[in-house]
């Protein structure tokens, strides 16, 4: 087990608060924990990281863990003229420790990181010049710099295109699958996730579904919770959501 949620409240300011969460997450699963912005996907997310303390309830860790975290990239200051692999080898700081110089393993680890994401010819270029879904994929290298065995992601795919969009699941796909490592993942899109994840956290309205993918992104349970028809169809091997299909 990774981490355990046990009758957790989380609160957001004065107005919003999200109670009785009860979580296991463990370890090589790929969860995603999605639902509409503003429903408090992210504020779980820090919880699970530890950044975020609950009102009530208890959170527990295993104490073997390591997180690697890819922040929202819309959140990452470009004003400093970084390269690429800079930006990577940010991901080493917690274990190059403080007024110590990256060592020439640190370096090699960043190159590799930015290797295994596609991008290490990139590593010369100024970050602020590369596309969205460059910057991502720098941003995951970040992440497996610092070798998690935790990959946690939020909203990874944001403001992609289409074709942006599948290239960074499959490689987050890849890297749960090849390199066994557990993936937590936000997102406010069921369809980015649902050929991807094993267990799916659904947050509307203050409700909290939380189970196996094929069980929580049924048609029955999507209804139930967004209270409008939706469908879930297969096409082409691929569990496809619509949103205002028939109620029949």
């Amino acid at each position: 087990m990774i981490v355990r949620l046990t009758d957790v409240e989380l609160a957001y300011g004065r107005d919003w608060s999200l109670s009785g969460i009860d979580l296991e997450i463990p370890r090589g699963d790929f969860l995603a924990i999605v639902g509409p912005n503003g429903s408090g996907k992210t504020t779980i997310l820090r919880a699970i990281l530890g950044i975020h303390s609950p009102k009530r309830g208890e959170i527990w860790w295993d104490k073997g863990r390591r997180f690697g975290y890819v922040p929202q990239r819309q959140y990452i200051d470009e004003i400093y003229p970084l390269t690429a692999f800079d930006v990577a080898l940010m991901g080493r700081y917690s274990l190059i420790g403080p007024l110590s110089r990256p060592s020439r393993k640190d370096r090699d680890v960043t190159l590799e990181s930015l290797d295994h994401v596609g991008v290490r010819e990139l590593a010369d270029r100024a970050y602020r010049n590369l596309s969205g879904g460059q910057k991502q994929r720098v941003l995951i290298a970040r992440a497996l710099a610092g070798e998690p065995d935790v990959l946690v992601l939020d909203e990874p795919t944001n403001d992609m295109d289409i074709s942006s969009e599948a290239s960074t699941m499959r490689l987050i796909s890849h890297l749960h699958e090849a390199h066994k490592m557990t993936v937590i993942m936000v997102s406010h899109l069921l369809n980015v996730v649902a050929d991807y994840a094993r267990t799916i956290v659904l947050l509307s309205e203050g409700k909290l579904i939380t189970g196996p993918a094929e069980q929580v992104l049924s048609t029955d349970s999507l209804r139930s919770v967004y209270s409008e028809p939706v469908d879930v169809l297969h096409v082409s091997g691929r569990r496809v959501i619509v949103a205002g299909g028939n109620n029949d």
